[in-house]
């Protein structure tokens, strides 16, 4: 029979089952996981050399965890994940607050029914996704948020005095019992509610208004902080520190592959942006690569980072710029153009901290000179890299292209609402385009071929060889030197 069919403590004991403890349980639970060589923290991508092996060895050791990283490093995710290490159900005492364990009972309703009744105590069944419990500090949490406090009116009502134990309203911590509680921002916490965790770390009881409760709870406790908020709004006190057992460093992904994998699989497409919206692979790395630029980018505060969901929400943005032009134009289907990427810059304004330099500069400038960047650093993995200093007599691959702008005295637009059809015969007037991919990309799909077009103007544009122009209806590129010699 079912387990959780079990409606008696009579009934449990017969069954055989063993009751554990929670760090006991994620600890038998990973480890069946590393023998069957399965994944104990799916989705997340990027950690598997870094983070998830000291995650499993704090894991097997038993510890509280401190996860520290920038924002947007996956840090509570990897928390929730921590579920799947649980037992489907566990059981306890039917209406206890704090989920009593039917074999070791710790509250004084728990323990005074179990004697009342014995073997016939009901007991019910708590599945995994019910025991997790999640915080998040700020200042105004309260003792009593956490840990409990004196509750009057159930006093009031059961008649009973204040010295009685059980007009205590038990708090978030308490009510958590046997399951994993998360502290998101621990240093958020004011340092008088740090203290109160203390005794619930290592010593096993609580202090309630001038109650002290032997109260052996059995949480696994998770905090996450950010190293910024060491020195912005408040710090871990050392003596909570010192009764975490293992802290963990989170961090960004390391190349583009991985911060592919983590978009894609987090951004919130409609099926239809998928189906009706063309999007080459370069455009989904330069996406990427914009946020690389921004991490490096003397204008952004580095010690705030720049949080993952910044590609997430950017990809989105790009999809809906591409999707909004082909409905407006009649289009039902669209390619997605690297003119779209300005539609990203929301994304971008509202995700990153600017220094002073930056400030001065202006958020969408800098975010509109992070495309160019990603541009300029992608540009060598496709082309022969354009040399800032040569001779007037050497000869490069993009002379033909740079000698067609020059001729071209009024300018060259690409409008941000022009119909595919129109934008594909804009790119194919450049003859030179079509020879430069034709050497360098032969291998590139004829709908790609398009934006890695418009990508070679832009890398141009970024190495002084064309100027660019953003103008309210679209983009128009020139020669830089052409409108000097012609006089215009």
């Amino acid at each position: 029979m079912k387990i959780e069919t079990i409606k008696t403590l009579g009934e449990l004991k017969t069954s055989g089952y063993q009751s554990k403890s929670i760090k006991d349980e994620l600890r038998d639970n990973l480890i069946e996981k590393i023998k069957n060589k399965e994944t104990a923290f799916e989705g997340v991508h990027g950690y598997e050399n870094t983070v998830i092996p000291e995650l499993e060895r704090a894991i097997l050791s038993r510890h509280n965890i401190n996860l520290l990283g920038l924002r947007g490093q996956a840090k509570t995710r990897l928390a929730r994940l921590m579920l799947n290490l649980l037992d489907e159900y566990i059981p306890f005492v039917e209406g206890s607050e704090i989920n009593d364990d039917p074999f070791q009972p710790i509250s004084r309703f728990a323990t005074e029914l179990i004697t009342e009744k014995g073997d016939e105590t009901p007991i019910s069944w708590l599945h995994r996704s019910e025991r997790f419990a999640e915080k998040l500090a700020t200042p105004d949490v309260t003792v009593a948020d956490l840990i409990g406090d004196v509750d009057p009116i159930k006093a009031a009502n059961l008649k009973l005095s204040y010295a009685d134990d059980r007009v205590i309203h038990y708090g978030m911590i308490p009510r958590a019992n046997r399951s994993i509680f998360v502290i998101n921002e621990l240093p958020d916490l004011q340092a008088r509610i740090q203290v109160a965790l203390f005794n619930i770390l290592q010593e096993g009881d609580i202090q309630i208004r001038g109650f002290k409760l032997r109260l052996p709870l059995d949480v696994q406790f998770i905090f996450t902080a950010n190293p910024e908020d060491y020195t912005n709004r408040g710090s871990i006190v050392t003596p909570l520190k010192d009764r975490i057992g293992s802290q963990i460093l989170t961090h960004y992904p390391i190349d583009i592959e991985t911060a592919r994998l983590i978009t894609e699989q987090e951004a919130k497409l409609v099926e239809n942006q998928k189906e009706s919206v063309s999007v080459p692979d370069l455009a989904r790395d330069l996406l990427e690569q914009i946020v690389f630029e921004a991490r490096e980018s003397e204008y952004i505060d580095a010690k705030s980072g720049v949080s993952a969901r910044l590609s997430i929400t950017a990809l989105e943005n790009l999809l809906s710029t591409a999707e909004r032009r082909a409905l407006k134009v009649g289009d039902n289907k669209t390619m997605l153009r690297l003119s779209d990427f300005v539609g990203i810059i929301p994304s971008i304004t509202g995700k990153v901290e600017l220094v002073y330099e930056g400030e001065q500069e202006g958020a969408a400038m800098v975010a509109y000179n992070l495309i160019g960047e990603a541009v300029k650093r992608l540009f060598p993995e496709f082309f022969p890299k354009i040399e800032k200093l040569k001779k007037d007599d050497d000869e490069t691959p993009y002379d033909d292209i740079v000698s067609w702008f020059f001729n071209q005295q009024d300018g060259f637009e690409i409008l941000d609402d022009l119909r595919d059809k129109e934008y594909k015969a804009l790119l194919d007037a450049i003859s030179p385009l079509d020879d430069l991919l034709g050497e360098y990309q032969p291998n590139l799909r004829k709908e790609d071929s398009y934006f890695v077009k418009e990508f070679v103007l832009w890398a141009l544009v970024e190495f002084k060889q064309l100027s660019k122009y953003r103008f309210t209806e679209g983009i128009q590129f020139k020669d830089p030197y052409g409108s000097y010699i012609s006089g215009i």
